[in-house]
Order: C-alpha cells, then structure tokens, then sequence
C-alpha cells in the first residue's frame, strides 16, 4: 500500500530518473564538456530525423527558439502575433522581446484555440494588408489542436503558422483527408511553418532548459542557423546551475520534502541563493528579458536532453497507462475529463492521439482540491493554468492582456488542475490521488 506520507508531485522536474542523476554527476566533475562539443548537432540531427523536418536548431529554452523563429520570419515593426490565452508567460514574452504585438484569442473547452474565434479576428485583421498575421497556436497539455484546420484558415487569409509543441512532443494527428498519407499518423511540429519544443524541467523530456526550433523551410533554417550562431552559449555557472539541479533534487531536495518542509525550505533557499535556477524569473512576469535568453543550448544540456529523448517512447506509453487509470476511476463523477471538457464535437477531436503530459481536469472546487491535496495528503497536484497567462502572479497588463478579453480562458483557469502522469507516478500513486478526488465526486 502506498504511504501517504510520501510526496507526489507533478512539477519537481518529474521525469528525472537514475540514469538522468548519474549523468549529471558525470558532467558536473567535466566542465570543459559543458559548452561545447558533439551532443549539440548528435543530438538536433535525431530529433530532425523523429520529427521528419528538414531542420532542427536547439536553443536553451523553448522561449529562446520561439523568440529565434520570430526574428527569422523577417516580420515588420509591431507585427501582430496571435495566440491564444489560457498559456505560459513563456509564449508572450518572446513576442514581447522582438518589440511585436500579442493579440490574445480565446480558448474552447479542450483548452486550445476557438477556431470560430480565431476566424473572426483574422477577417477583422484582413481588411488591413499592412498588418502581418502570424499565429503561434498551442497544444495545450498535449492534445493536439485541430492544427489542420487552423493552417487551412490562417494561409487562406496569407498569415504564417508557428506551432507551440511545448507539451506535446510525441502527440500525433491523423484520419484527416488533408494528411496525403491516408491516415497515417502525423507528428504535431510538422503541420505550420514552424514549431517550437521545450525542454524545461517539467514538459515531456527535461533536460532543465532547453528548447527546438524546427522547420521544412529552406530559408527559415538558415536564419535559424545563423540566429542560433549569434546568441552563443550561456556562461558556465547558468550551465553548472542546470546540471546541479537534478543532482540536488533527487538526493536532497524530494527525500526532505515531506520532512518539516525542509526539502522546500532548501529548493527556495538554493533558488535565492542562485545555485539553482527558478522555473520563471521575476523579470519574465514582468515582461523583461533575462539575460540568459536567448542562448544556444550548450553540450551538457545536450547529453542530457538527449538521454531523456532516448526514453521519449516509454514515458508517452507510461503516460497513457496513467491516464486510463484517471478516466477508469474518475468516470461518472463531477469531473471533466480530457476530450470530454466540452470540445466542439466528436469530429473534432477525430485523430488527434493526446498524450498527456498531464492528465487535465476540471471542477467547481479545483483551487480547494489543489489546496486539500497538498496540506492534507502530502500530494502536489499541478495548476496550469490559474490565470489566464501562468504563473498567476504574472502582470497581466505587461503582457497587454486586458481582463474581460477572453472569457472562456478566464473561466477554465478557476475550475482546472492537473494530475500527474509522468514516469515516477506508480498505479499506487494514482490510486492514492483518485482516492482523494472521489471526495469530491
């Protein structure tokens, strides 16, 4: 019987797993490895060939690469960037630091873009030729947006399509007549005219930081290229920091966490004291730039995400084991459950193979039950998204989005939490969570 006394958590860089440990410790004793070396083009050169793209170029972040794909596109001054709301600072911030505009649109109830929305305002935008149309469009917790349609959409009114992959590496769509190879399952990244991935310590594979951009165009990978020469590397103690942090966590910080509060006592003591790193600065919920973006990944970073993209295949099945357990024992009671939060309709979510970086529910009481969870059974269960634009403590008017804009994205952010669902998550861990959430039936 599993112990309630033992933490579980959803956003502790939860894919860290012995190997992962016992490379880092490797690395950190190597530091002429840390910069430079072979992993960085080893690595680009396999996740090119997973993704079937002409080109891959890595960056230390996903909010590096998003913000080298936007310079690449040779946009004008204060271009618009559509996205949608219901998302991560991470998203805007890049439009942000290439002095652009982001123009919010709201989200339906799969937590991806309105496409009925969407159309309305990029008709509303046709009647200016002078303003540029780019969408970077989400696929929120790993369910692939209706992306086929939206390309259709967005190139029929001359706009370009970023895909944000953050979530979903590994997610596939497919049975659509637009996908030439009769129904053969397709890799999200693969349908706009770019995409971007990340590596952070809580998305499908972690290498702490780290990021992709990737593209079938000839000219944009160029630019990527270059892009990606010009940034350089970061300085060896933001790598040190990155390699530290899976050493620290899985010896010290996890085994104290339940202890007195000591082990996060010691995360936001080793946070303050910058020998690790935060998740989101300050400055980026605020709008401002730290000055380790935007990077090139460095080799250390490589050799791990790389280790983590090694067993890509068996965390999204681990994932998939997870997620039927939630739908088994959280059926009939008051809480939605993926691809059942009210999408448009059946056909909608027709091919689209969700894979479920978390499990993602929603109930009238879900800051109550996050609360419970954690004060009560020593389980941290995860809150993409309380705000509109996460973390909640984020300016919201730094990012010019003005409350009352998107009202369904407001809505979701106070019913929805998420279930963890990542390697370290046993039967016996699930079973312990739904033991929780049937409470609450």
């Amino acid at each position: 019987m599993a112990s309630r006394f033992k933490p579980i958590s959803i956003s502790l860089s939860p894919n860290v797993q012995k190997d992962d440990v016992a490379l880092a410790l490797k690395l950190i004793f190597r530091p002429w490895k840390w910069k430079n070396g072979s992993k960085i083009r080893e690595f680009e050169e396999e996740f090119k060939k997973y993704l079937g793209v002409k080109h891959a170029f890595s960056f230390n972040s996903g909010r590096s690469a998003l913000f080298a794909i936007l310079k690449s596109l040779n946009l004008p001054e204060k271009s618009n960037i559509l996205l949608q709301a219901f998302t991560c600072n991470a998203v805007v911030n890049p439009i942000l630091w290439a002095e652009f505009n982001p123009i919010y649109i709201d989200c339906g109830d799969d937590f991806n873009i309105d496409i009925e929305k969407l159309s309305i305002r990029l008709a509303s935008l046709a009647q200016d030729t002078t303003k540029t149309k780019v969408l970077v469009v989400q696929h929120t917790f790993g369910l692939p947006a209706n992306v086929e349609e939206i390309v259709s959409i967005v190139r029929q009114n001359g706009g370009t399509v970023i895909e944000d992959c953050a979530h979903a590496l590994g997610a596939t769509i497919s049975d659509n007549t637009l996908i030439q190879d009769f129904g053969t399952p397709k890799k999200v990244g693969t349908f706009g005219d770019t995409a971007f991935f990340s590596f952070s310590r809580d998305k499908v594979i972690s290498s702490v930081y780290g990021g992709m951009a990737t593209t079938n165009d000839d000219k944009i990978g160029k630019r990527l290229q270059k892009l990606q020469k010009e940034f350089g590397k970061p300085g060896h103690f933001w790598i040190f920091q990155q390699i530290l942090h899976p050493i620290l966590l899985y010896f010290i910080i996890l085994p104290l966490y339940n202890f007195l509060d000591l082990g996060k006592l010691f995360l936001i003591f080793s946070q303050w004291l910058h020998i690790l790193s935060k998740a989101v600065s300050w400055k980026e919920k605020r709008g401002l730039k730290p000055d380790y973006f935007p990077k090139a990944l460095p080799n250390a970073l490589a050799l791990i995400a790389q280790n983590q993209f090694n067993k890509l295949e068996k965390f999204n099945a681990h994932r998939k084991i997870i997620a039927e357990f939630y739908y088994e024992h959280l059926k009939n009671t008051k809480f939605g459950l993926p691809e059942m939060n009210g999408a448009a309709s059946a056909k909608a979510m027709a091919g689209r193979s969700n894979m479920f970086l978390r499990f993602t529910v929603t109930h009238p009481k879900a800051h109550e039950i996050i609360y419970e969870a954690w004060h009560k059974e020593n389980i941290l269960l995860g809150d993409w998204y309380t705000s509109v634009i996460a973390p909640d403590d984020t300016k919201l008017n730094e990012m010019k989005y003005k409350t009352g804009a998107c009202p369904n994205a407001e809505k979701l952010s106070k019913i929805t939490l998420n279930l963890p669902t990542h390697i370290n998550i046993s039967i016996e861990d699930a079973k312990r969570i739904t033991n929780l959430l049937n409470k609450w039936k």
